[in-house]
């Protein structure tokens, strides 16, 4: 027999649907706080409005209406009686005095006339409606009405015995008229207070932004925004304020590092020349050649540690020529020469740390020839970003370990793996660069057969 399914299987299968509807419901709401914000405000008040609006029509509206309709068809059915059973002058002249004087309508009867031809009525019209059912109650008579085609008064026409009974009404007779200046009202009202919300609004939100820029801009290494300062709200001052005492931490820590690895690099310096003065003091055999290329060496590695450990974060940023830097690293690149350059826009101009953007690219291009007979570099402008891409007909790196190889230090045992002339720094610190810059730097299959490497930053 078939497993029956427990009750929160069944549950859950029931709750899948509802899910789905929340989601697609949410995935087409605005992302930004101040639409959202805005929602939160016109929402509840076009509710409250709407709720308003039904309630005071549903009650008061139709409720005027009809007892206003009930006493004018009333007062014609009074006239219609006096009419019909009391002796009358000529033209009825007096009943259509008193009608005018006391009554406030204006009546005429026309003997022999037939009732017009009955038109459409509309469809939304109260008075037309409440206006037909109290004199088909009340009269019980032919009659002819038109609501429309007169602004301030009503034709009502009914037929009599031996004539047709024309009645002029005023529409504020028959109708709650004072209803339009109610819905104007509140429409007014509601339009002022939504206009002084988003005002105030924008000037709640405006706080953030400015706080989302300073962020930005600190975490892309660029100086905030020279007018930044805690404003709006009391928590978004709190957040403005904490922010900034983050950014001093930071920019402490930086600078000790900086201060001390600066140090270091002086003394290991001074040690490293120290080698190679005595060096200079003996005679020139095979070992002591040996002896200065290692003391090269590590004042190489001691140049690419340093510059891993403290940075570029200190440099200004300045607007360059992509093309002009691209130029001085083909001139400057290690191992072959066979490097293409191709800047899409000339002159290509991008605000950049100049040394630090120069020496990322120069390792990515380093990196390139030290593996490959042919080295193509791309640069071009998108959707207000620098795209830099170093491609090579080399053998390529695994696609399992492309992160890997921006570790500091990390060494593959394929094709590229380190030689003794690198320290296992280069893709790192370029990295670094890149993210200091706000960008980043990510590795995928060149259509030449080798490694493709796009670096990436806000331009």
């Amino acid at each position: 027999m078939d497993a029956i399914p427990d009750a929160p299987t069944i549950r859950q299968e029931g709750r899948r649907p509802l899910r789905r509807l929340l989601a697609a419901f949410g995935d087409r709401m605005p992302k930004g706080l101040y639409a959202r914000a805005l929602i939160i405000i016109i929402a509840p008040m076009v509710l409250l409005q709407s709720v308003l609006t039904f309630v005071f029509l549903e009650r008061h509206w139709q409720t005027v209406t009809r007892r206003l309709s009930t006493v004018t068809v009333q007062n014609i059915a009074m006239l219609i009686d006096t009419y019909q059973t009391y002796p009358q002058d000529a033209n009825a002249e007096t009943l259509v005095r008193l009608a005018e004087q006391n009554l406030g309508l204006r009546i005429s009867f026309a003997p022999g006339e037939e009732l017009p031809q009955i038109g459409s009525k509309p469809f939304f019209d109260l008075l037309d409606t409440t206006l037909s059912d109290e004199l088909t109650r009340q009269i019980g008579k032919p009659f002819w009405i038109d609501t429309v085609g007169r602004s301030n008064l009503v034709d009502i026409r009914i037929k009599l015995d031996n004539s047709v009974m024309h009645v002029l009404a005023r529409r504020s007779q028959t109708y709650a008229s004072n209803s339009q200046i109610f819905l104007l009202w509140m429409v007014g009202t509601s339009l002022v207070l939504l206009t002084v919300a988003i005002l105030f609004l924008r000037n709640q939100i405006k706080p953030i932004l400015r706080l989302s820029e300073a962020a930005d801009s600190f975490g892309r290494g660029r100086p905030p925004p020279a007018d930044f300062r805690p404003r709006g709200a009391r928590e978004v001052r709190q957040a403005a304020h904490a922010f900034i005492e983050m950014r001093d931490r930071i920019e402490r820590y930086v600078e000790q590092r900086t201060v001390m690895l600066a140090g270091v690099s002086h003394d290991l310096r001074t040690v490293l020349t120290r080698f190679k003065l005595q060096l200079a003091l003996f005679e020139e055999t095979p070992e002591l050649e040996a002896m200065r290329a290692d003391v090269d060496e590590m004042q190489a590695m001691l140049e690419d540690y340093m510059a891993f450990a403290k940075g570029d974060a200190g440099e200004e940023i300045v607007r360059v020529d992509i093309g002009e830097i691209l130029n001085e690293v083909k001139s400057q690149a290690h191992g072959t020469k066979n490097i293409a350059i191709e800047v899409k826009e000339a002159p290509l101009v991008v605000p950049v740390r100049r040394h630090a953007f120069k020496r990322a690219v120069a390792n990515l291009v380093n990196n390139a020839a030290r593996f490959a007979e042919h080295v193509t570099v791309n640069a071009t402008r998108q959707n207000g970003a620098l795209i830099v891409e170093v491609e090579d007909d080399g053998p390529g790196i695994p696609e399992a370990e492309r992160e890997d190889v921006f570790r500091p230090f990390y060494r593959i045992d394929h094709a590229r793996n380190q030689d003794s002339g690198s320290t296992g720094l280069g893709l790192a610190i370029a990295r670094d660069i890149a993210r200091i810059h706000g960008g980043d730097i990510a590795l995928s299959r060149s259509p030449l057969g080798g490694l493709k490497a796009v670096l990436k930053v806000p331009g």
